[in-house]
């Protein structure tokens, strides 16, 4: 055979090969964001524009995150946090808009004791997205109810809904604390 017939066999060949690669590592690489992310994986998809562009968030947002000092808090520190919780549940009973604006300080006073930033609730979003992502919408939602409670537009039943959405959040910010930060492929 001669040497042009063979670069016609062999570079077609490598050509599928290194494509084949490249889809592997492509799938890889979104399969690992998706499970990461969770849901917030198609959320951020969809804002971005594409696929491409939410990938290159979620890849940024990790970046930062892997910048950040989490730690995991000392166990006095998560039973101070545990009977705050308490008592602000107890406030509920009695106050209910109090209650859930002391939820949200309680969230933003963990969060910044674990290391996460806390200058504005889309950057806080994004931050958390990358290691509680599929907690994220119960964070979204309490927010909104109390944004809503700070106009006292938001009934009884919001409110409600919102410590239940706090809970989620503070529950996994609190004993979360340990976990080692996910490794790269």
């Amino acid at each position: 055979m001669s040497t042009g017939t063979l670069l016609a066999i062999i570079i077609p060949i490598a050509v599928v090969v290194a494509l084949a690669v490249a889809a592997v590592v492509l799938m890889t690489r979104r399969r690992r964001l998706r499970q990461r992310f969770g849901p917030e994986y198609e959320r951020t998809v969809e804002e971005a524009g594409g696929r491409m562009a939410g990938e290159r968030e979620l890849r940024a947002r990790e970046k930062r995150h892997d910048s950040l000092d989490i730690k995991p808090l000392p166990n006095s520190s998560r039973d101070r946090y545990a009977r705050e919780w308490n008592s602000v549940q107890e406030e509920f009973v009695d106050q209910p808009e109090a209650a859930v604006h002391d939820a949200d300080r309680l969230v933003a006073s963990l969060m910044h004791e674990r290391g996460y930033p806390t200058e504005g609730f889309d950057q806080q979003l994004k931050d958390l997205s990358v290691e509680h992502g599929r907690t994220l919408e119960h964070y979204r939602a309490a927010h909104e109810v109390e944004t809503l409670s700070t106009g006292s537009k938001a009934t009884t039943e919001q409110l409600r809904g919102a410590m239940v959405h706090y809970r989620a959040l503070f529950d996994e910010l609190l004993s979360n604390g340990g976990r080692a930060k996910h490794a790269r492929t």
